[in-house]
């Protein structure tokens, strides 16, 4: 045998082809292929709505989900030093360009989270929630190699949480802060540090959705919304729901759904909702199943590792992936207070799509083959104070 199909390959493609989750990365091309479908379903009653081409947003879609798709296959090949080296710089560029979009970009709905870059508008912080998981967890991971007093890397990591997060308060985009605090509290549970920060930071937590509700308008009004239908406009939420009833067990089939036709944002914040008309209960659940895969696989190939830099980073990238696909999912269908977020790699978005190839990159490169043990050891729970270097 030769090329890929020997595992004696030793070229860069062979030992990736033999090192990677091949069966993670089979999950995520379905789910980009069902994206692809469902966008095509989706947008065009969108687009002539806006006075756009039918096919605009199909377009665009693919435009960004080629090069997605090719920052996905470039980053799962970087050795571990290149990811966080990677993820440092990435994560460096994103907060200028938050800060850039705070004082000089445009104003979009209340909230000034765009700059504009070669005739495109990009969405820095979708950026910096992977480049911050992987950051954060190299710092965090390097601290406790180096042992107490060596290297501050708790206090670094706490330090650009906090940058991060008040970038985020700036534009202000709450549902992202929330998203950055969950990788944070993961990964601090994850390294065993002292169940006293795992308290706090659960105390700030609730402290900070109590203060935005009370001075956020926007937040209390959705929070309302969700808690009593009747108190306000919940158009798009009903019309979602909508959407679930019609599509029924088998759906209406692809391009004949009526309830999208009057759902704004049918490509992008409730893309889930047309694929429960048109495609039905059994291929949402389908595409549910997809998301829970990756997630699951990928614990199970971090498990395996013994790595604390593996653990932490993985466990934030994946927590960013779960959170963000749950809340558009249960936004879709009323269970959580609506929150325009995309659902990975299916909705329509530029930022979006390029920056979970890139997070879902660092994932397939964390969890190769090369950086478990071959004894399938798994690894101690937050106990790993004896990580390897990084």
């Amino acid at each position: 045998m030769s090329g890929l199909s020997s595992r004696a390959d030793k070229s860069l493609l062979g030992a990736w082809w033999w090192s990677i989750d091949r069966w993670t990365l089979a999950a995520l091309t379905i789910l980009m292929l069902c994206g692809i479908l469902l966008v095509s379903a989706a947008s065009p009653s969108v687009a002539e709505r806006i006075g756009l081409p039918p096919f605009y947003f199909v377009v665009r879609h693919l435009v960004f989900l080629v090069p997605a798709a090719g920052m996905m296959l470039a980053a799962s090949m970087l050795p571990r030093k290149m990811l966080w080296r990677t993820a440092s710089l990435t994560l460096l560029i994103s907060m200028v360009l938050m800060l850039c979009a705070v004082f000089f970009g445009p104003e979009i709905k209340g909230a000034t989270r765009w700059v504009h870059i070669f005739g495109f508008s990009l969405q820095p912080s979708e950026f910096a929630k992977p480049a911050f998981a992987v950051t954060a967890a190299w710092l965090m991971a390097r601290h406790q190699d180096q042992g107490e007093g060596q290297f501050p890397g708790h206090l670094l990591a706490l330090g650009l949480f906090g940058m991060v997060l008040g970038l985020l308060l700036l534009q202000p985009d709450l549902g992202m802060s929330l998203v950055i605090s969950a990788i944070w509290g993961v990964q601090v549970f994850l390294a065993g540090l002292p169940m006293i920060w795992v308290f706090v930071l659960g105390g700030l937590g609730v402290a900070g959705l109590f203060s935005a509700y009370m001075f956020f308008p926007h937040v209390s009004s959705r929070i309302d919304r969700f808690l009593d239908p009747a108190s306000g406009d919940n158009y798009q939420v009903q019309k979602s729901l909508d959407a679930f009833a019609s599509g029924g067990l088998f759906g209406t089939g692809p391009g004949h759904g009526q309830v999208k036709m009057n759902l704004p944002d049918a490509h992008a914040d409730f893309i889930f909702a047309v694929a429960g008309e048109e495609m039905g209960l059994l291929a949402a659940l389908f595409l549910v199943g997809m998301f829970a895969f990756v997630i699951l696989r990928s614990l199970w190939r971090t498990a395996q590792s013994e790595d604390l830099f593996v653990v932490l980073a993985a466990g934030g990238l994946l927590t960013q992936f779960a959170l963000q696909s749950l809340i558009h999912m249960g936004s879709s269908l009323q269970l959580l207070p609506a929150k325009g977020m995309t659902l990975p790699f299916i909705s329509y978005g530029g930022s979006s799509l390029l920056a979970l190839g890139l997070g879902m990159g660092m994932l397939l490169s964390l969890t190769r083959k090369r950086q478990q043990l071959s004894s399938g050891t798994m690894w101690r729970g937050f106990s790993l104070r004896e990580g390897r270097g990084v």
